[in-house]
């Protein structure tokens, strides 16, 4: 079987070595020494400025929405995962959609100053599939009307934008180390921020609002991570420049190999050194989707409608109507990308499209 990804694991023995260490100090959460060193190791890879990581993917976009949502209108894109706009339900917000950009998919830079009114607090926007948003001009528009800017972050391992980390713009930046994901923890995520005030706010937020053992800052809630996740971190991020490379020849094989007349692959961002996180691919109908998809079904051969349906169509948010978003969800299908993906099975892949659409 050969699904849309599959999780780089290290040995058993690479990641047993770290889980030794929490074993021997009888530490395996609140902050121990595996998660400061991963927290530390990532920093420095990274380049970023502050760092929290977490024990999900989804919490990060919680907690930065109850420190800014402030219970207002939520700029957001319809064209992401379902936890983007859920995240700001939950913390009993509004999401206003915002159409997206047809060949870029990240929100639509240019939509966004009709859409905000005197109840927007906040602009979340998503960079989809590691793809940036047009961060220029989302962050001119935010300063203009005194908004702060949360950025979904959550494919963007490893993504440079304008020679700097992605996870250095916006007020905060959220990611996924999620078991799919380039990186991961098997389950987790982070926060990102540059301002030292924020930084502090989202740190005790993510541990009950503790400022030591006996005092509390404020409102908090439990989003450490494990050592047990942080030992599983620290062992694939020792393998980290083998998984982009290999990714990479994924990609490259895909875009030597399909035929593009009537398929259209993601338009990654000008000044961008992107990650190979996910390969989607864009058809010209439905139709031509549904059948490619059950072709390469028969085969065992398991790509993702990723995302979709557009979020503006979910039932318990029912947005304006988002036609370049609710188009482009219809259409889309990521093909499979991992490490030890052979060539043969990309040969199959390629094949069987490219058979349907030409």
């Amino acid at each position: 079987m050969i699904n849309v990804t599959k999780t780089f694991l290290p040995t058993l023995e690479e990641y047993n070595s770290y889980v030794k260490r929490a074993w021997d100090k009888v530490w395996l959460t609140n902050r121990g020494e595996l998660t400061l060193e991963l927290e530390d190791k990532l920093k420095n890879h990274l380049a970023v400025n502050h760092i929290i990581i977490t024990n999900n993917g989804t919490i990060p976009i919680q907690i930065a929405l109850k420190l800014f949502g402030n219970g207002g209108e939520i700029i957001t894109t319809p064209f992401s995962y379902v936890a983007t706009s859920a995240a700001i339900v939950w913390e009993n917000c509004k999401p206003v959609f915002v159409d997206i950009h047809p060949e870029y998919l990240t929100i639509d830079e240019t939509k966004i100053e009709e859409a905000i009114t005197s109840k927007t607090t906040a602009i979340l926007a998503t960079h989809v599939f590691g793809n940036p948003c047009h961060i220029t001009a989302i962050e001119s528009i935010a300063s203009k009307y005194n908004l702060k800017v949360i950025y979904d972050a959550a494919h963007c391992f490893g993504v440079n934008y304008n020679n700097q980390s992605i996870f250095n713009y916006g007020d905060v930046s959220t990611c996924s180390f999620h078991a799919t994901k380039i990186f991961h923890t098997g389950e987790g995520g982070a926060l990102f921020c540059n301002d030292q005030n924020i930084y502090d706010k989202l740190y005790y937020s993510h541990n009950f609002g503790h400022n030591g053992p006996l005092d509390f800052h404020g409102l908090g809630i439990n989003a450490k991570v494990s050592e047990l996740q942080s030992a599983i971190g620290l062992a694939v991020f020792d393998h980290i420049d083998t998984i982009f490379s290999e990714r990479k020849k994924v990609v490259e094989f895909y875009n030597s190999q399909l035929n593009f007349t009537n398929l259209k692959p993601l338009k990654i961002r000008e000044n961008t050194e992107w990650n190979y996180s996910y390969y989607p691919v864009v058809f010209d109908s439905e139709a031509t989707l549904l059948e490619i998809q059950k072709e390469l079904q028969s085969e065992n051969i398991f790509p993702r409608r990723y995302f979709y349906p557009s979020l503006n169509t979910i039932n318990y948010i029912k947005g304006a109507k988002m036609p370049i978003s609710e188009s482009v969800a219809s259409r889309i299908l990521c093909l499979p990308l991992y490490v030890g993906l052979p060539t043969s099975d990309l040969k199959r892949i390629t094949s069987i499209i490219n058979k349907i659409i030409c």
